[in-house]
């Protein structure tokens, strides 16, 4: 299956929550137990030397920014398909893109799935 296409904005300076459902072609919810995930925002799918804005993985980092397999709220059971993605304020303050790509990838063994792909907004903050 092709990786979905979403395109979303992030306001910097302000935290970013949100939960995509990965489902199969019959609409039923994937089984996450057991899988990992990497989403990773850069300058550019192609730049030879494209600039890294962020690396997001189901290993959550202090400040919770990363994957939650459990959704969005942390409570939602892999049985359901919940991808959580959440972005701390502190992380997207430090953004200084216009707008960017990513894509995010899951892993369960051996086998990676890219499921979804597309562009990242970035609206300015003022108040700092």
């Amino acid at each position: 299956m092709a990786a979905g296409k979403y395109s979303f904005t992030i306001e910097q300076g302000a935290t970013t929550n949100f939960e995509i459902r990965y489902k199969d072609s019959n609409g039923d919810p994937i089984n996450l137990t057991g899988y990992s995930g990497k989403m990773m925002i850069r300058s550019n799918y192609a730049d030879q030397n494209p600039t890294t804005y962020a690396v997001l993985s189901s290993s959550l980092a202090a400040d919770g920014t990363g994957l939650n397999f459990s959704g969005s709220n942390g409570a939602t059971p892999p049985t359901s398909g919940s991808i959580g993605i959440y972005i701390s304020a502190v992380s997207s303050s430090n953004f200084t893109f216009s707008t960017a790509r990513y894509d995010l990838e899951i892993t369960s063994g051996s086998v990676v799935t890219r499921i979804l792909e597309g562009q990242v907004n970035l609206s300015q903050e003022v108040t700092r």
